[in-house]
């Protein structure tokens, strides 16, 4: 039999502002095969902030919400407890997230509020020029750090995933990853079921890509996609660090 491969319903059909070789639009259309596979297109919330994500209301098909800088999990408590029968996801890059956001970040995981949140990690503050994020790895360049960062001075990267996983309202912490097609397949399958444990009242969802900034890590997409395979793989192990629905002994 074969195998169609069609462009997702809920992804509109526009040119998008990202760089080549960026990794949202591959993101991008995984949350919208989601979308599309559950039928819940008209039944969706997205809420995007400040970031490379912030004109995202132009590429998702379903309503989507404009959030200030970091305030996307805030903005999304707002809408689904105004909106419980609806799906809401809020989608948001590393610096956004995990740096001006971290409080929001932390307290919609201690709250528990049954929401998704896809977390774009590229290791920079990628839309104002590729600062250090929290992120960034020990002793990489960016335009912030010229000789790498110094964690004596600037500090350790942050580990979400990990750091959501000890929170008592998060039910799903997994990191994924899309540098290759097995990465990316076992990205969606997450994504399916964080919205899935939204349908199912389970509480905060949280979903870590690893994902590439080619332009601001002065690479070709190839070498931006062996970075995330060589460097942040390691340092950012795959994996699901929290699933309520193991610990229950019930089926994902």
């Amino acid at each position: 039999m074969a195998v169609v491969f069609d462009h997702p319903k809920s992804l509109l059909d526009v040119s998008t502002h990202f760089c080549p070789g960026c990794g949202h639009g591959i993101v991008h259309r995984l949350v919208c095969e989601v979308i599309d596979e559950m039928g819940i297109e008209g039944d969706t919330i997205g809420v995007v902030p400040v970031g490379c994500s912030v004109m995202s209301y132009n590429y998702f098909g379903c309503d989507v919400i404009e959030a200030p800088h970091g305030r996307a999990p805030a903005v999304a408590t707002g809408a689904k407890r105004t909106n419980p029968d609806k799906f809401v996801f809020s989608y948001q890059g590393d610096g956004d997230l995990a740096a001006i956001g971290t409080a929001e970040t932390v307290h919609v995981g201690t709250r528990g509020e049954n929401i998704v949140v896809i977390f774009i990690n590229n290791t920079t503050y990628g839309m104002t020029g590729g600062q250090m994020a929290p992120t960034t790895l020990p002793g990489q360049v960016t335009q912030t750090t010229p000789f790498g960062r110094n964690v004596e001075t600037a500090g350790y990267p942050i580990r979400i995933c990990e750091m959501m996983a000890t929170l008592s309202g998060t039910a799903l912490a997994q990191r994924v990853a899309i540098d290759s097609v097995p990465h990316i397949r076992e990205a969606k399958k997450a994504i399916r079921k964080a919205f899935e444990n939204e349908k199912e009242k389970r509480g905060l969802s949280i979903i870590e890509v690893l994902s590439t900034c080619p332009t601001n890590w002065g690479m070709s997409p190839t070498e931006s996609m062996q970075f995330v395979k060589e460097k942040m793989i390691p340092y950012y192990p795959l994996g699901v660090y929290k699933d309520v629905t193991a610990e229950e002994g019930t089926k994902a």
